[in-house]
């Protein structure tokens, strides 16, 4: 009951402190970590939680944003309302785009979301979509005010709007992978043929999560558009995919709370960096990248939660029971494929009957 009262408190000062701490292009910069967050989260939930590689989430980002600012701009519908229809829309890409990934796997899967995310640009400033896209020139969103004459201004106000949203996505997420969709998804990434074995469909489980994580990042990009106030083709490079797989990897693939480290590092890191050596600020990220992945080569997340584990062993003394032995790193992080398989019996996510061990 205490750590669940902490918990929030926690949250709620997470909330409320960066609104009076920060201005400006720092309460901006704030913002746009949770946004990376949330993207980041749903890139997790494909490669770390499932095993499929992506290098295209930039795409899933820049519809979600050019969903949101189309329909801000063409149909004057609320901010707020946009990103369900964003979600929707982004969760449909991302299953069609799931389809062909069922016969791909590995480096071939990743080149194919890497395509992806180099052809949306283009066809973003195609001129049969100019009317709608505003091509090259992109399109200018107004910012939103704080509502109910909250004494709040635009800035704070998208602050705590996209910190709540943020909260709710990992909320979901945090049930998703702890529940029986996410123990499949689990044992698929740790041994597929084990996993459909067992009696796991493997095309809907790899689908859904496909739509899954491109929901998470669709809405990802709509909070984005709405932060940033303007959307561009080129604001939506293949550099977008590469940073969101840099944040990945520097907070843990399998690691929820990684995410948020992931996000702060790609955020903050560049900056760092140019301050560092404005003639090579590129060479004086690399070799922080470097260096962060070899002293913590499962990601900040991995590293935070082996020191906490070995601090609560410490405490509870070595009684405890033994773990299987870990296998599988597709994620970087060792996971116990017979805990995984054993826990999801009964799943119905089966073809035909429930599972049994």
């Amino acid at each position: 009951m205490r750590s669940s009262w902490a918990t929030w408190i926690f949250v709620l000062l997470l909330a409320i402190v960066p609104t009076a701490m920060f201005s400006g292009y720092h309460l901006f910069q704030v913002t746009m970590v949770v946004v990376y967050a949330v993207a980041i989260l749903g890139m997790a939930i494909l490669v770390g939680f499932n095993g499929q590689i992506s290098l295209g989430h930039g795409a899933f980002y820049a519809i979600g944003a050019y969903a949101t600012a189309i329909l801000m701009t063409a149909w004057n519908v609320p901010y707020w309302l946009t990103l369900p229809i964003s979600a929707a829309v982004c969760a449909g890409f991302g299953f069609l785009i799931g389809l062909p990934a069922l016969r791909l796997a590995g480096h071939y899967l990743a080149l194919t979301t890497f395509a992806l995310a180099v052809a949306v640009p283009q066809v973003l400033k195609h001129k049969l979509f100019e009317d709608w896209t505003g091509g090259v020139q992109g399109l200018v969103i107004d910012k939103p005010d704080a509502p109910f004459g909250l004494p709040l201004s635009s800035d704070q106000w998208l602050y705590m709007f996209s910190f709540g949203v943020a909260a709710a996505m990992y909320v979901l997420a945090w049930n998703l992978v702890r529940g029986r969709i996410g123990r499949a998804m689990k044992a698929i990434r740790d041994h597929a043929t084990a996993a459909e074995a067992m009696g796991i469909n493997l095309a809907m489980v790899k689908t859904r999560t496909f739509a899954v994580s491109a929901m998470y990042t669709g809405v990802a990009g709509s909070l984005g558009a709405i932060v940033v106030a303007f959307v561009a083709p080129d604001s939506f490079s293949v550099f977008l995919s590469i940073t969101l797989f840099v944040g990945l990897c520097a907070g843990g693939a399998a690691s929820i709370p990684g995410t948020i480290v992931g996000a702060i590092f790609i955020e903050f890191v560049p900056n760092l960096a140019e301050k560092v050596s404005k003639a090579a600020p590129g060479a004086v990220y690399g070799v922080i990248l470097i260096a962060m992945l070899f002293l913590m080569p499962m990601g900040a997340g991995g590293f935070l939660a082996g020191l906490w584990r070995k601090l609560v062993g410490s405490r509870g003394g070595s009684g405890g029971e033994k773990r299987p032995a870990a296998v599988g790193h597709d994620s970087g992080v060792g996971v116990e494929l017979t805990g995984s398989l054993a826990r999801a019996e009964r799943m119905p996510v089966g073809r035909g009957e429930s599972v049994k061990p």
